[in-house]
């Protein structure tokens, strides 16, 4: 077996990566949208925010079985090394995984890092595999879907207006595309509110969310071919931000969206801020995005206040994340 690194120019190593990663898919979570290349060539090149892990393919005997990726994050949490790792299904239970996960393990230890995590769908191989290799369990996430053809719109624009009148000392700002360069220390300051969503027993300290950071994760969306919806909350009174919702629309598939952060600063909550910013998206995006067929969201298990939310607004679940850490 041998694990060979690989980017986004690298397009014939590009294409077997979306091949591996679309029959992982389609045997371990058939509901997940097919990647392309274009999408798959975007992930490699800018990440989530720029901050882009190490990939590799996995090849027994020259041929691809597989992929790998090993992320150290650069902006905070750098006692941490992740990594995922899917074998194509053709070519498991043959110790292919077992043998990248262990050198991962390595590496890690040499790297001097305290703790390695990975994650895998809901399943007993995703445990079973987990406890062999000293894995523990150590945090749920959700995978939820609305189908936009099955909003009650009614109910939506009661929802709405429920939520206006808790909020009504509050005024909503919208941004399609990038922010204003003089908007991004406020977008800072909201963003780092998220630090307050539960992290179960995962080995996670605070993120920091820098002016830098959010600029470049506003950038490598953009450059995924993702338009950004923003809305910020802002108090009358005193123009000061108090949380914000973000949705991405896919441009070269626009009938598929994205929830990304939905954040209320602790100061500011008890007004039902978070159902009023996710429901005037809902109708914003009515407006500006009729061709949307669905929104995808994540969020912890235990995050119980953003679930009935979701719930409220006919979120669905399609499947559980299971996330795992080692000890080093």
């Amino acid at each position: 077996m041998e694990l060979r690194k690989f980017g986004p120019d690298d397009e014939a190593a590009v294409r077997q990566y979306v091949d591996i990663m679309n029959a992982v898919s389609d045997a371990d979570s058939p509901w997940d949208h097919e990647l392309t290349f274009a999408g798959g060539q975007g992930r490699l090149r800018y990440g989530w925010d720029g901050d882009i892990p190490e990939s590799f393919l996995i090849y027994v005997d020259g041929e691809p079985v597989g992929y790998a990726n090993y992320f150290v994050p650069t902006w905070d949490n750098q006692h941490l090394a992740w990594t995922n790792i899917q074998v194509h299904p053709e070519h498991r239970r043959r110790g292919h995984g077992s043998a990248v996960i262990e050198s991962f393990v390595e590496r890690a230890r040499a790297d001097g890092k305290r703790t390695i995590g990975s994650d895998g769908w809901d399943s007993p191989r995703t445990l079973a595999f987990a406890e062999r290799h000293g894995f523990t369990l150590a945090g749920i996430g959700v995978c939820r879907r609305q189908i936009l053809a099955d909003v009650d719109w009614a109910v939506i624009e009661a929802l709405h207006k429920e939520a206006a009148g808790h909020a009504a000392a509050y005024d909503l700002e919208r941004t399609l595309g990038p922010s204003r360069p003089e908007a991004l220390p406020e977008l800072a300051e909201i963003t780092a509110a998220i630090n307050d969503a539960p992290t179960d027993d995962l080995d996670f300290e605070d993120e920091v969310f820098t002016v830098e950071r959010v600029a470049r994760y506003e950038s490598a969306q953009a450059s995924r071919g993702h338009l950004l919806h923003r809305l910020v909350a802002r108090e009358r009174d005193t123009g000061r931000p108090a949380g914000q919702s973000i949705v991405t629309v896919d441009l070269e598939r626009p009938t598929l969206g994205e929830q990304h952060d939905t954040s209320v600063m602790r100061e500011h909550r008890g007004h039902r801020l978070g159902l009023y910013l996710k429901t005037a998206m809902l109708l914003w995006l009515r407006e500006e995005q009729p061709q949307l067929v669905s929104i995808d969201t994540g969020n912890a298990e235990s995050n119980a206040y953003m679930i009935a939310i979701n719930e409220q607004l006919g979120y669905r679940v399609m499947d559980r994340e299971l996330e795992l850490q080692r000890s080093l």
